[in-house]
């Protein structure tokens, strides 16, 4: 919880049950399905980690949530009988889980194989949404039966990918900080994005209207590897100086701007068949244009987010600033001297060393 907080991460989502069926609290309905002690009070620790996480993340101010997996792969009753599995598993035991522990945040997963009809899922979100004790704070996402994702539920998910284009609906991306969701001895340290990476990919998807759920695999005792704990502090270093253009901000009129004016085809492939924030910013391929600053406001600021530390001055294009708008870069303190050409504000920028600022992961002008 210390670490997260650090980090400078708002809510936690707990694993609490995933496709193994394997509950992180005390669920009588694991046990008896599997027939065989199958919760972490009965097994493996001894110990409820969903009571005790919920516990340590709200005495640091954190939002509690649990990921929790409506299926399970080898569950004898799911095999056997679904309709009797989500009578006798599913539905109690959500509803156990919600009373326990009052999550903030339900990140359902595993609906794909059924529909709304099998997995009753009109009957779970009535009963949360009206009767639980999380009713009037609940946040739930888009995972409660096939072909729900981004049409149905709450807030609209992604899972290693660029997110979703536009802020119409509520979103949020989901990925590690390598490449598996769970501890992965295999992985080396080139598999791991670096914590400029992870703020440049953090900037990106709040500017396009996102939330960024940023997976830490703990290992076999729980401790949470030193390089993953490592990114996790940079980036709450950032955010401890930037974070004014992250939280409670809100899209602007577009996203980002793009290198000569233009955006390049070939730089759009992100939305198609990856997504890699370095190449978008710092690494294109020959001939791609680069977003070279990314857009976030709250109330009459605007906050322009750079990838790099401009050179001499920053032309923001298609920005209107009054005459009395005051211009600064955030972690420098003076104010800049900017001035209008055309339909550009042109900031002024003194010789500034990227190095001497408190963090060089990105750069954040504010336009108040």
């Amino acid at each position: 919880a210390e670490l997260v907080e650090a980090s400078g991460a708002k809510y936690v989502i707990l694993n609490a049950k995933h496709h193994d069926g394997f509950t992180m609290w005390p669920s009588p309905e694991a046990d008896a399905s599997w027939g065989r002690p199958w919760n972490s009070l009965d097994a493996g620790p001894r110990r409820d980690v969903v009571g005790e996480v919920a516990e340590a993340v709200r005495a640091r101010g954190l939002r509690f949530g649990v990921y929790y997996s409506l299926y399970e792969w080898f569950n004898p009753l799911y095999v056997a009988d679904v309709d009797l599995f989500v009578e006798k598993v599913y539905l109690p035991q959500l509803r156990d889980l919600v009373i326990r522990y009052r999550p903030e945040v339900i990140f359902a997963d595993g609906e794909w194989e059924h529909g709304e009809d099998v997995w009753r899922s009109h009957e779970a979100l009535a009963w949360l949404f009206n009767d639980s004790p999380v009713a009037e704070d609940v946040v739930v996402n888009d995972r409660w039966f096939k072909g729900s994702r981004h049409l149905h539920g709450g807030y609209y998910t992604t899972e290693y990918g660029s997110g979703l284009e536009g802020a119409s609906h509520p979103w949020e991306e989901n990925r590690a900080i390598g490449r598996s969701y769970g501890y992965n001895r295999a992985e080396r340290a080139e598999d791991y994005s670096s914590a400029r990476e992870l703020v440049l990919m953090l900037v990106d998807i709040v500017s396009r209207g996102g939330n960024l759920l940023l997976d830490v695999g703990p290992a076999a005792d729980g401790r949470i590897p030193e390089i993953m704990g490592d990114r996790l502090r940079r980036m709450g270093r950032w955010l401890e100086v930037n974070g004014e253009a992250i939280y409670g901000t809100r899209s602007w009129t577009r996203s980002c701007q793009w290198s000569e004016g233009q955006v390049v085809e070939a730089s759009r492939g992100e939305f198609k068949t990856g997504y890699d924030v370095l190449r978008l910013t710092l690494n294109p391929e020959p001939g791609e244009a680069v977003k070279t600053a990314f857009f976030t406001r709250k109330g009459e600021t605007l906050y322009a987010i750079t990838p790099t530390l401009p050179v001499g001055e920053l032309v923001l294009e298609d920005v209107t600033a009054s005459k009395g708008t005051e211009v600064s870069l955030l972690g420098h303190g003076e104010p800049l001297a900017w001035r209008r050409s055309g339909d550009d504000v042109v900031v002024q920028l003194p010789e500034i060393r990227a190095q001497s600022l408190p963090s060089d992961l990105a750069f954040v002008f504010r336009l108040t």
